[in-house]
């Protein structure tokens, strides 16, 4: 998943806060869990958007400038350039101040942000749903924030009127702040032997766990991996390996061969150049537990819901699928007679041709972006840029990401039939799914 990581501070703005409104206790506001992370409605200076809450991240940035420009306010604006997780160098920025940040009931009227107007960089396509920016610490800061993955909504409490609830079956776990970031201690098992780990806790990320390799402190890659791309950055794109460890425990709560992504030497000398992290628990982890996040006590409550027992699962084609921006696909319309065009809404236009009434709508369209070499989708001679427009006889237009991806990850054995466009011309390929890791 795409992950922001900010390698300066920023204590030149001034310290804004969050305060729910008057006569309001606490404040929830649903959310929905795309790919593990959390996307919540922002409203900035009047405009309402789609936000990730990332515990990962400092400041508020918001992406698609070039998308909101007419209508987003920017105010106080400063141009200035950023170095975020990737293998490209800096981006363009400008920062802002003095906003207005409206979350459910909760408002900070003098909220700093940054906004990229680099129009190249758009994470909302590997999500599947438009994401307009990212907000971690400036929330979680002013209040203590209940997360339900299982129902999927935070709720936001007053921290010095908040008073926790005995609770038998949750283990509260002591957290440390560095640079305004969440930090945890974890257990992690190879080789039967059971290693402390240093974790950045990471709702912004979709993977399970992250480990930097430290032969010094034993952890290391297994005889067992593959090479993947990791997921995308402020800085572009970030690869590694992937591989499974025997068990990884944090507070009374322990899984079994949980996932686990080793990024490459370059990516883990900057994140571990200032202090002593050995990787991070991301959304695959977080989501299996009902969560409050307390920053002022440093202490974060897990509870296990659910999604607990889920299996930590590889995708089993090899094949990352993007969301390619919309086809205009005809239906027809059993309802129309005659000949005209009309506009029904935004995302449909009806066309009554004279051969035959037809309706043409405007669907989403899926396009393959990376292909692990060696995979079943590679060997089966899918290329990038194929178009899937069916898998298994099911037309991807009326499929959402998450549906479309879904059949990746179904058990090993399980015969796919894809039909791309290619240049203009359908092709249909065949194979099984087959796991990376045996």
């Amino acid at each position: 998943m795409n992950r922001i990581f900010l390698l300066f501070s920023f204590a030149a703005f001034s310290q804004s806060q969050y305060r729910l409104v008057e006569g309001v206790k606490s404040d929830k506001i649903r959310f929905q869990l795309v790919s593990n992370v959390i996307v919540i409605p922002v409203n900035v200076n009047g405009i309402e958007l789609k936000f990730l809450l990332d515990t990962g991240v400092n400041k508020p940035i918001i992406f698609n400038f070039l998308k909101d420009s007419d209508s987003l306010k920017i105010l106080n604006a400063k141009k200035i350039k950023l170095k975020g997780l990737g293998d490209s160098e800096y981006v363009e920025a400008i920062r802002s101040g003095h906003n207005t940040f409206t979350i459910g009931n909760a408002i900070n009227k003098d909220q700093a942000f940054f906004t990229i107007y680099d129009s190249n960089l758009n994470f909302g396509p590997k999500l599947g749903l438009p994401i307009d920016g990212i907000i971690g610490y400036d929330l979680f800061k002013d209040f203590i924030v209940e997360v339900n993955y299982s129902s999927q909504y935070i709720r936001l409490f007053d921290p010095f009127k908040y008073k926790y609830k005995r609770c038998a079956k949750c283990d509260v776990v002591n957290m440390s702040l560095f640079r305004n970031k969440p930090y945890i201690q974890g257990k992690v098992e190879q080789d039967s032997k059971e290693l402390p780990v240093k974790l950045l806790i990471d709702s912004g990320s979709s993977d399970a766990l992250w480990l930097f390799e430290n032969r010094e402190k034993g952890l290391r890659i297994n005889a067992s991996f593959f090479n993947d791309f990791l997921g995308a950055g402020l800085s572009g794109s970030v690869y590694g390996k992937r591989s499974k460890i025997k068990k990884f425990s944090i507070g009374k709560f322990y899984f079994d061969n949980p996932k686990v992504a080793y990024p490459d030497s370059v990516i883990v000398k900057t994140l571990t150049s200032r202090h002593d992290r050995d990787g991070s628990i991301g959304g695959e982890v977080l989501k299996r537990f009902n969560c409050i996040i307390d920053y002022q006590n440093a202490k974060i409550t897990l509870k296990k819901n659910s999604l607990y027992k889920l299996p930590f699962s590889y995708n089993k084609s090899g094949l990352q699928v993007e969301n390619d921006g919309v086809r205009l696909v005809k239906e027809i319309d059993v309802n129309s007679s005659g000949g005209s065009i009309s506009v029904i809404d935004d995302n449909t236009v009806k066309v009554k041709a004279v051969v035959g009434p037809n309706k043409y709508v405007i669907k989403p369209s899926y396009a393959i972006k990376i292909i692990r070499e060696g995979s079943p989708g590679d060997l089966a001679g899918l290329k990038v840029n194929d178009v899937i427009i069916y898998i298994n006889g099911r037309s991807t237009h009326d499929m959402t990401l998450k549906e479309l991806v879904s059949c990746f990850y179904k058990k090993a054995g399980t015969k796919l039939e894809i039909k791309v466009l290619r240049y203009g011309f359908e092709r249909v390929f065949n194979f099984e799914l087959k796991s990376p890791i045996e």
